[in-house]
């Protein structure tokens, strides 16, 4: 075998499939964890990946994966090049790990399912290879982080967020297990694989890992480019289950699956990514906007794939999505600030004179919007009103995706309605359809606000919300530059 080329049993290899004899087929794939969506069989069979990879190629590219990047951090730990970096892009990376590697667990469990009832054999073979690569992700991006924690204590969350009610966290659990814990194998591979992976992976690791090499943080971006590289490979099983469901006539259920997620993935990653990209990164190190990085990689690259295969632009797009492009993560941004002690890293406010120009000429009518109110929030700093730039209580979040509710308009109320005597709140049409097409699995998911109102915080203050959500005074979030963009803020020179 060693000395066969791959071309020579690769095919036979990889696609063992067989009829079943003495089970049945639905013994073998119960509904529950594979879910057929009518398509039986050998229909299955045709399922094909267009990322061809032996067990034994896996582990020569792997090992070199890990040689490359642990090296990376040996060589960098004898330096000073972690204090040298940018505080606003310090929190930017603690604010990825803290979100981003226990979740890639989470990802090695949908993998697993898909390996063991993923309808294809080919398929098969494929997520045993997402496992490992999870597997490593999660490992990779727990230990950078530790090796960090003599020097900064909100490391410690790049473990702990995800075993915490921290509202974020909240937030990113109900989208992960939805999408990863929760779900049956085709639902996996069509909404992790394809929507999420094909999708917003590349906003989180393609343009940090651009942006880490700017700054100058080389540890990070080697890291998150080493992920992104196994990421291009096992994102790639959505596809062809995606062909599969289409020529099978499940093209609308399809469409509801890429739907559902593509929102809910959105949401959380205008939060994460957005912030980061045009508020966290020094200015002189921004390579785009996040607005032109959406624009590129998902108005127009995934999209065109997404087009290819046959399917429609999402409902909402024209309406929703591409209106929030303009302002919903200046918004979350604005609010992530002000609830600063909420969260586990030290966010930075971004809005120095040059970095407003910045914003206006990235995004026309900044200075109206947002730049106003950041007048106020310098104000208050200025005159010593500190307390004024701090919250009293918690935000209005949303029943669905569990962020704090924003607007594109003062006075708009969000959408409220009634499910079996509860009251529901949601910050847009889009969130409330996604409830709604499956309340069975969301009616159960209570909000921090939901938490708080039921009595599971106390005491009922903002102090005890932040010890139920593990925030210590040595962790809670402050203004990263120590507010001295505000020392030269545009109002004080007029």
């Amino acid at each position: 075998m060693p000395k066969l080329q791959r071309r020579d049993y690769y095919d036979t290899a990889r696609d063992m499939n067989w009829a079943f004899s003495y089970v049945s087929e639905d013994e073998v794939f119960p509904e529950e964890l594979s879910k057929s969506f009518g398509i039986h069989g050998e229909q299955w069979w045709g399922w094909d990946e267009p990322y061809k990879l032996t067990y034994r190629e896996y582990v020569h590219n792997q090992a070199g994966k890990d040689d490359g990047i642990y090296s990376i951090r040996s060589t960098i730990a004898r330096s000073n090049l972690y204090d040298n970096l940018d505080a606003g892009w310090k929190s930017a990376i603690k604010a990825h790990y803290g979100a981003i590697p226990v979740p890639e667990y989470f990802a090695s469990i949908g993998e697993a399912r898909m390996a063991r009832f993923g309808r294809a054999a080919a398929w098969r073979n494929m997520a045993t290879f997402g496992t490992l690569d999870e597997c490593r992700h999660g490992q990779a991006q727990i230990y950078f982080p530790y090796c960090l924690l003599a020097k900064d204590p909100q490391f410690d969350w790049a473990h702990k967020a995800m075993h915490t009610n921290e509202w974020g966290v909240i937030a990113a659990r109900s989208l992960f297990d939805d999408m990863f814990t929760a779900n049956d194998a085709v639902s996996t591979a069509i909404q992790l694989t394809f929507t999420f992976e094909t999708g917003f992976t590349n906003l989180q690791f393609l343009g940090m890992a651009s942006d880490a090499l700017h700054v100058g943080d080389i540890e990070f971006g080697a890291l998150i480019s080493s992920i992104q590289t196994d990421e291009a490979r096992h994102s790639q099983q959505g596809e062809p289950t995606l062909k599969i469901m289409i020529n099978n006539g499940r093209k609308a259920e399809a469409q509801k699956m890429v739907d559902q997620m593509f929102w809910r993935s959105w949401k959380l990653f205008a939060l994460l990514t957005g912030i980061s990209m045009d508020y966290y990164t020094p200015l002189e190190s921004r390579t785009m906007s996040f607005k032109e990085f959406m624009q590129d990689w998902i108005c127009r690259q995934f999209m065109d794939q997404f087009k290819d295969l046959g399917m429609n632009v999402p409902w909402y797009w024209e309406e929703h999505f591409l209106p929030e492009l303009d302002w919903v993560h200046h918004a979350y941004h604005m609010g992530v600030w002000f609830w600063r002690p909420t969260v586990w890293w030290n966010p930075d406010a971004g809005v120095s004179p040059a970095e407003r120009d910045w914003l206006e000429q990235k995004y026309p009518g900044w200075n109206d919007r947002f730049g106003k109110l950041w007048d106020v929030i310098g104000d208050n700093v200025r005159t010593g009103q500190i307390e004024k730039t701090y919250p009293a209580t918690l935000p209005i979040v949303c029943n669905c995706c569990h962020i704090p509710i924003c607007s594109p308009s003062i006075g708009k109320a969000p959408r409220i309605t009634t499910h079996n005597g509860r009251k529901l709140n949601f910050c847009c049409e889009v969130c409330e359809w996604v409830w709604k097409s499956q309340p069975e699995r969301y009616d159960t998911h209570l909000s921090i606000v939901d938490r708080f109102l039921a009595g599971h915080i106390q005491p009922p203050t903002l102090e005890g919300a932040l010890q139920y959500m593990g925030i210590t005074p040595d962790v809670a979030g402050n203004d990263a530059q120590a507010y001295v963009w505000n020392g030269a803020s545009r109002l004080a020179a007029e």
